[in-house]
């Protein structure tokens, strides 16, 4: 009760601090005016119809005013069809008259309700649209059992307002409650404490402590399973995968222990994890107290932990401390990148954090032929109202983790752990922006050691296109290895046999095929798959690379790619491939004849990215 009442203390209290960060601009990708009126809690009560593919009740909104002259509450929406409004005036529910504004493609609708004075509580009663931009309904076919199907969400960036009326925005955070009623047999949970044992009489009810955005509101519905991995963490999934997710994430308790040791106390209570059917669109999704997990990551020898490693790491960089509007994306994705290769030093030791890295520095350092020079900024110079131009390009992950590990080689670690874990602990449960983060750096960092990195480097990081000439590359010894033994293989003068491949961990594999892709002949890779099996690796990263390489060369695995691609909906994955095969004029008909049959098991969000490679 002490915990509760504090945090909820905390909310209110955050909403206040709000006057201070309503300095900064406004989020343009949000409607709210928070420099008004903040969300400090959120109750949601929701019915699942899973023959509607709706979601539909009320939420209800506890608001603290911060400009005394306010008189109207504005909402972010997307596709929600709005019943009535309430409001809480003299301890009774009365209505208020409200309007929406007309509907923009990447923003939504503006909710506009006119208020009588400036009450505590706001009611919006609401039905979603079976089309919502973050929720996927599956048939019972598409699951692993066929007996029931399943719904997920998928909230950020600005996705939260296509099923719950709210202040969609990162600069914006409540605590929040939760009932929701779904049909007999099906469990569901939320990024909140959720209850193992079942459902009570009134449903399955929630609830979220601690303050978040709204991008991390979180629900799945299906036949889902829960095991206990650890004192404070939890295994969820479809029943069938239980046992494969349970093996997989069996580190979990040693990893909050490593993080905790390095970045202080994991703040959330437990840690929970749900592994989503195939069709999830990414690898993770740091929804706390409930990650989200695609299956790609069950390898059967926790080879890709890796993944996990980083969606832990969101708790203190991303959760605990988040962006306060998605251009300053990189204090998420990029600190947490960071972060997730100092866990597994010390879980698995320098070698395989090296690996790790220089795979990840590799990959940026080719991404950059793809990326216009515009958008290789950490952060870009000018405001957009595409919420697409700051998180697709994927360079923020590596370059402002690269970015961090350079002031740490400088500064060394004796004086940099102190200053990120000061930061953690000095913004817990807000949301900053590069600007506070810069301050932060001088005041703590720069200011005590001068030789760092001057101003025009910094500039450089964090506005100018590439990676500075002046970042170290990692160079890992066993991968010194790997490519020796590549180099001479692509110029014959090793047999593939003689490989000494058996005994390379999955990193090895990934960069040696990242490598080798587009410089490997037909008779090649034919001769490596015969000899290693990799058509039929049961690690995805391996696969993907290799049926990649092979659609580059010309080298068919038709059979086992029509699997791949039917089965797994990962983007990271799939699109790459189809613009692969696209691009080959004797695969692109094949494509088209797979995406047919594969695109109704993919997400609206995969849907999409692969519907614009069709159209080119």
């Amino acid at each position: 009760m002490r915990t509760t009442f504090t945090l909820r203390r905390f909310a209110a209290t955050l909403a206040l601090v709000g006057m201070a960060l309503s300095a900064h601009a406004q989020d343009p990708l949000s409607y709210a005016r928070y420099d008004q009126v903040r969300t400090t809690d959120l109750h949601l009560d929701l019915k699942a119809d899973f023959a509607s593919k709706t979601l539909s009740g009320y939420a209800e909104l506890t608001l603290t005013w911060i400009d005394k002259s306010a008189r109207n509450l504005v909402l972010d929406t997307r596709q929600l069809s709005i019943s009535r409004v309430q409001v809480l005036k003299d301890g009774r529910w009365r209505p208020a008259s409200y309007m929406l504004d007309k509907f923009d493609a990447k923003k939504g609708q503006a909710l506009r309700i006119a208020l009588p004075g400036q009450p505590e509580k706001v009611r919006i009663y609401y039905r979603t649209a079976p089309t919502a931009s973050a929720l996927q309904w599956m048939t019972p076919a598409q699951t692993l059992s066929g007996k029931r199907p399943f719904m997920f969400s998928q909230s950020e960036t600005i996705n939260a307002r296509s099923w719950a009326p709210v202040q969609d925005t990162p600069a914006v955070r409540f605590t929040y409650s939760a009932r929701v009623s779904a049909p007999s047999g099906m469990r569901v949970v939320m990024s909140a404490e959720n209850d193992q044992n079942g459902p009570g009489k009134d449903g399955w009810t929630f609830r979220m402590p601690q303050p978040i955005p709204s991008y991390l509101l979180a629900i799945a519905i299906g036949e889902i399973g829960v095991r206990n991995i650890g004192p404070r963490s939890a295994v969820y999934a479809e029943p069938k995968r239980l046992d494969a997710a349970a093996f997989e994430l069996a580190d979990t308790e040693k990893m909050i222990a490593a993080a905790e040791a390095l970045y202080g106390p994991y703040r959330w209570g437990r840690y929970d994890m749900i592994v989503l059917p195939p069709s999830f669109p990414i690898g993770g999704m740091e929804n706390p107290r409930l990650t989200f997990l695609t299956p790609t990551m069950i390898a059967g020898d926790r080879s890709l932990n890796d993944l996990i490693a980083h969606e832990l790491a969101h708790s203190w960089s991303g959760n605990l401390v988040t962006n306060a509007s998605w251009k300053h994306w990189w204090l998420n994705e990029g600190f947490t990148t960071y972060v997730t290769t100092r866990i597994l030093e010390v879980l698995y030791g320098t070698e395989v954090a090296d690996m790790n890295l220089q795979v990840e520095q590799e990959e940026a350092l080719a991404s950059l032929k793809e990326i216009p020079a515009a958008k290789q900024a950490l952060v870009p110079r000018e405001p957009d109202v595409n919420p697409d131009s700051y998180t697709d390009e994927g360079l923020a992950y590596p370059k402002g983790a690269w970015f961090l590990r350079t002031l740490e080689q400088r500064a060394g670690r004796e004086a940099f752990d102190p200053f990120l874990r000061a930061w953690f602990d000095q913004h817990a449960f807000q949301s900053a922006t590069t600007e506070q983060f810069v301050a932060f750096l001088r005041a703590n960092l720069l200011s005590k050691h001068p030789d760092i990195m001057p101003e025009a480097e910094l500039d450089e990081w964090l506005h100018g296109p590439g990676i500075p000439a002046t970042a170290r590359r990692v160079v890992s010894s066993r991968f010194a290895a790997v490519d020796g033994q590549r180099d001479a293989w692509l110029k014959g003068e090793v047999q593939t046999a003689d490989l000494s491949a058996r005994g390379w961990s999955a990193a090895e594999w990934m960069h040696f095929l990242n490598d080798i892709d587009r410089k490997a002949s037909t008779a090649q890779l034919k001769e490596l798959d015969d000899t290693f099996s990799l058509r039929r690796s049961s690690n995805n990263e391996i696969a993907f690379r290799f049926y990649l390489a092979s659609v580059h060369a010309g080298y068919r695995v038709r059979d086992e790619l029509n699997a791949f691609l039917l089965s797994v909906g990962r983007q990271k994955f799939v699109v790459p491939l189809y613009t692969a095969l696209l691009q080959n004029p004797n695969e692109a008909a094949w494509a088209r004849s797979v995406y047919a049959k594969a695109r109704p098991r993919y997400h609206p969000e995969t849907q999409s990215s692969v519907d614009k490679q069709m159209k080119k």
